[in-house]
């Protein structure tokens, strides 16, 4: 494809990240300076952070991961898209896509890429959604060929995982990994009371009788892949 003078006098498209782990996000911000129509303008390790940041810098794109210290991902995503209706918002985390992608778009973001696809995807992801489309993978897209279109807050047919809020969700997958109590509030912010009060709800929601059968249940469902 040649490339027209407005494409080539435009200035690169400007990428803001929103990643805790240091060496992914410095790894990721090489790649992406790397290429001519893309530059990292700004980088934040919370959601509190972040927020401060891309109201000053304007992006055009952000990078979200799914699990950071205190405010999450998602609850980030809904509070960009009440102050900024044309930022572009993609997930990029390790979490399952299938799980996640839904809440994703209906918290207002643009598209979800799991953190083991290959540079070049993310890349391709990137700009995909920088030309006005939604981003999901080729897999997920064939199972939900309606995915864009669902509807907010839609509420039929749901699975028990369905009901969880996103919070739940993230406790409910980060017990299943192996954390304690302690280490599962300190990773979401929450004080033990609140976790005390999440897991009862969580519980509740799945049928559960108690806390050894929720950690039983998010120890197999996390092993099982999440399905």
């Amino acid at each position: 494809m040649f490339e027209t003078s407005k494409s080539k006098s435009r200035r690169p498209w400007q990428i803001f990240m929103v990643e805790d782990h240091p060496t992914f996000r410095e790894g990721l911000a090489q790649i992406l300076n790397g290429e001519k129509d893309l530059t990292v303008c700004g980088e934040a390790a919370t959601a509190r952070e972040a927020l401060q940041r891309i109201n000053q810098l304007k992006p055009d794109l952000v990078l979200v991961d799914i699990t950071l210290p205190g405010t999450g991902g998602l609850e980030l995503i809904k509070k960009l898209r009440k102050t900024n209706r044309t930022v572009k918002l993609l997930v990029l985390s390790m979490h399952e896509e299938s799980l996640y992608v839904n809440r994703v778009l209906r918290a207002g973001g643009d598209g979800f890429i799991m953190k083991q696809e290959s540079p070049e995807e993310i890349v391709n992801a990137i700009r995909d959604i920088l030309a006005g489309h939604i981003y999901v993978s080729e897999e997920v897209l064939a199972d939900n060929p309606k995915i864009s279109t669902q509807p907010a807050g839609a509420k039929a047919s749901l699975r028990p995982l369905d009901r969880l809020t996103d919070d739940e969700l993230q406790v409910l997958e980060l017990l299943g990994q192996g954390m304690s109590d302690p280490e599962v509030a300190r990773q979401l912010g929450l004080r033990a009371g609140q976790l005390a009060a999440a897991g009862r709800r969580i519980r509740k929601s799945l049928n559960l009788n108690s806390t050894n059968a929720l950690i039983r249940y998010a120890v197999c469902w996390v092993e099982s892949g999440r399905g």
